[in-house]
């Protein structure tokens, strides 16, 4: 029995550069824990990092930020629907295994990596800059700065509730339609 193929995504260096955020890869982690402190975030994490730096770059960079993160989900849709082919080779229904988990994967991602905590960070930031023009004589560098400060702070706060949240919401939809709660078919 040989050993199993590792996962791009969490054995080898992409790590540092991905997301391995706790709702869809807690299980996947040494040990089953994770921390939002864990040092291998940056490309599923670029849009919550360009949003926070958003008072101080182009805003293009921010839009390439979006980009970064997008590529990143992208890639681990395939990569966990390319798995699934290769777990289920015999499988008669090998297309809807694979379909699943790739179309899992990709909305899990794109709403718990992308799409709500960049949200999040922009709403916070647009709020935080705009209250310390109004409450503080700070001059407008120093204000920027404190707004991107606080938006890189707020990153592994929110990690958590929002993979539970995403969770919770696909649990309660999507999932039922194929039957399997959690994880999408994972190959063993």
């Amino acid at each position: 029995m040989g050993a199993a193929e590792p996962d791009l995504y969490r054995d080898t260096w992409v790590r540092y550069l991905g997301e391995h955020r706790g709702g869809h890869r807690a299980q996947e982690q040494p040990g089953g824990s994770w921390s939002p402190l864990t040092p291998c975030c940056p490309p599923g994490y670029a849009n919550e990092v360009g949003e926070s730096f958003r008072p101080l770059v182009p805003v293009p960079v921010v839009w390439a930020s979006y980009g970064v993160a997008t590529a990143y989900v992208t890639a681990d849709a395939i990569d966990k629907g390319r798995r699934a082919a290769t777990a289920h080779v015999q499988d008669p229904a090998q297309a809807t295994r694979v379909g699943v988990a790739v179309v899992d994967t990709f909305i899990w991602q794109s709403l718990a990596s992308v799409a709500i905590p960049g949200f999040t960070i922009n709403r916070l930031c647009a709020a935080s800059l705009a209250l310390l023009g109004t409450l503080t004589r700070w001059p407008l560098p120093l204000r920027r700065w404190a707004t991107t400060a606080l938006g890189l702070a707020t990153i592994p706060v929110i990690i958590t509730p929002i993979d539970r949240t995403v969770d919770f919401l696909m649990d309660s939809s999507l999932r039922k339609l194929y039957g399997a709660p959690g994880e999408p078919p994972a190959p063993h």
